[in-house]
C-alpha cells in the first residue's frame, strides 16, 4: 500500500498506478478465496453441516411420537 502512495507522490504514470491497484485488489481478493475455499469444498463434497443435523433428529422424535401413539 505504501507503494501505491509513493507512486502517487512520485507523480508515476496513471497506467503505473492502475496496475498498482489492481494487483493489490487481485492480492486480497486471493487471500478471501483461500480463506473461504475449506468451506465451499466442505459444502460441495457433501460433508454434513451442523445445520442439517438437529433437523434429522427432530424428524426421528416425531416418527417416535407418533408410532407410539398408534
Amino acid at each position: 500500500m505504501d507503494d501505491l502512495i509513493n507512486m502517487m507522490v512520485a507523480d508515476a504514470s496513471p497506467t503505473e498506478i492502475s496496475d498498482k491497484i489492481k494487483e493489490i485488489l487481485m492480492q486480497k481478493s486471493a487471500e478471501n478465496i483461500e480463506a473461504v475455499r475449506p468451506v465451499v469444498a466442505a459444502s460441495v463434497f457433501g460433508e454434513p453441516q451442523t445445520e442439517e443435523e438437529p433437523e434429522s433428529e427432530q424428524e426421528e422424535e416425531t416418527e417416535e411420537e407418533e408410532e407410539s401413539e398408534e
